[in-house]
């Protein structure tokens, strides 16, 4: 279980720990566009996205390591391409925070706020898949979140 803690009040970067231990990585999300950076072992892999309406691209010093497509603009889900594998990240609920990780049709993951006032969240996530990989998918969820919140205000 991988929990991530928010570095500041009202940011969009987290520190993620492994259960309660000791911190194995962060999530960085852009508070002005849409691209940031996840960082395990003391190396930054970059997330950007091509062009206006492209993939969001996880790129480590191989190349590229994972990839998302926002398939619809309406849906709060990705189609995410790793090592040859295709998985699907949606939004659990229209008004949840939480998102689960489909293999096909097969829950193998999610990513949840721990609690209602919080926006620590948990994410169980398959330990076969790079950590980095992992935090992919959290900065893919907080991307949710920030686009929800972003629309709750408007």
């Amino acid at each position: 279980m991988l929990i991530a803690t928010p570095k500041r009040w009202l940011s969009w970067d987290f520190e993620v720990h492994e259960g309660g231990g000791q911190p194995v990585g962060e999530v960085k999300v852009s508070a002005w566009r849409e691209q940031g950076a996840v960082t395990v072992g003391g190396i930054e892999y970059p997330v950007t996205r091509q062009g206006a309406v492209g993939a969001f691209t996880l790129s480590g010093a191989g190349g590229v390591l994972a990839q998302a497509m926002k398939p619809s603009a309406l849906r709060r889900m990705f189609t995410l391409e790793h090592d040859g594998k295709e998985y699907t990240l949606k939004a659990i609920s229209v008004w949840g925070r939480g998102t689960v990780l489909l293999d096909g049709e097969t829950k193998i993951g999610a990513v949840r706020h721990s609690g209602v006032f919080t926006w620590q969240a948990r994410a169980d996530l398959p330990e076969d898949m790079p950590l980095e990989v992992r935090l992919f998918v959290i900065w893919l969820t907080v991307l949710l979140w920030k686009r929800q919140q972003a629309a709750n205000s408007a």
